[in-house]
């Protein structure tokens, strides 16, 4: 049996199982669909109460009409209320209602209830591998389908991301970071127009991101230069830094280069056994960062450039 037949049974079966097939999920009298969206209004992590329409559209990846027909519903049943941010009124803000809230709460009894009922019949060892099982499905498939979109690089998103990425550094390095020097240098060097910054969102979160940029070198004349790659810590392993290498290769590509070089710091050994394995080869020094200890080269097949979505 080839993986997509096994994908499409397990799908087949959990989606009968949790009852995703109901009318009324949980007995709730919603659907999937509309209970899933109480649950995540419930769950946002504002520390507001709630979540503006843009922030549920991002972390479900709804159409932003069948987002607010479901809205509607959820209006009309007196489980949501709907209004204009009071931040910002061109946004609107969504809350449960002292009903919504009840239909959370049993919303989680009722999951967790059926959570209990499908584990019951099992052993522990049983239990334990499903448990390990589903938290490996769960990474791999959310790695394989987040999005991967250019944003400007002083956009919120890509900040995050970055400064994410500069505190690691800051960890790990042996005398820490300073990124000073570097949120100048990629608001001009990777600004729309110039270079290509790329994050990849999860639930509306970043959770990798990574930038191209033209330079010159003195051995290979104009290149791509990968910056900023970093992939969340509890995102490795799945795959999903290798994926997004793939892209930024493709984008340095697409820009009209045939080769791409980068540097790391030897201290970011599983970068450099990745870089390796995707075949890159060491170089000779290329630049003057003073915290790159490793510089790496690969030949790119050139191709037109392909716009990515935009955030």
């Amino acid at each position: 049996m080839d993986g997509t037949e096994t994908l499409r049974r397990f799908n087949r079966t959990y989606t009968q199982r949790i009852g995703a097939l109901d009318e009324s999920f949980l007995g709730l009298g919603l659907p999937l669909g509309a209970a899933r969206l109480v649950f995540e209004i419930g769950s946002a992590p504002s520390g507001r109460g709630g979540a503006t329409v843009r922030e549920l559209r991002d972390r479900l990846d709804l159409d932003s009409g069948y987002l607010s027909r479901l809205l509607r519903t959820l209006e009309a049943r007196g489980l949501v209320d709907v209004r204009p941010d009071r931040s910002d009124r061109r946004r609107r803000w969504v809350t449960l209602t002292a009903r919504g809230r009840s239909t959370r709460r049993r919303l989680d009894q009722r999951s967790e209830e059926l959570a209990e009922a499908l584990l019951a019949p099992l052993t522990e060892r049983q239990r334990g591998r499903l448990v390990e099982a589903l938290a490996a499905a769960d990474l791999l498939v959310r790695a394989a389908t987040v999005h991967l979109r250019d944003v400007d690089p002083a956009a919120p998103s890509a900040v995050e991301a970055v400064e994410h990425y500069f505190a690691e550094l800051d960890r790990r390095f042996p005398g820490g970071f300073d990124a000073t020097d570097a949120r100048a240098d990629d608001a001009v060097a990777m600004a729309p127009g110039r270079g290509r910054f790329v994050i990849a969102t999860s639930d509306g979160r970043p959770v990798a991101c990574g930038g191209v940029q033209t330079i010159d070198t003195a051995a290979y004349g104009s290149v791509a230069e990968i910056k900023r790659m970093w992939v969340h810590p509890d995102w490795r392993g799945a795959g999903l830094g290798s994926r997004l290498l793939r892209h930024l290769e493709a984008v340095g590509a697409g820009l009209g280069h045939d080769r791409v070089v980068l540097d790391t710091n030897g201290t970011l050994g599983e970068a450099i056994a990745m870089y390796e394995r995707a075949g890159y080869a060491a170089i000779e020094r290329y630049n003057d960062n003073p915290y790159a200890q490793a510089w790496f080269v690969k030949a790119l097949q050139v191709r037109p450039q392909t716009p990515v979505p935009k955030c």
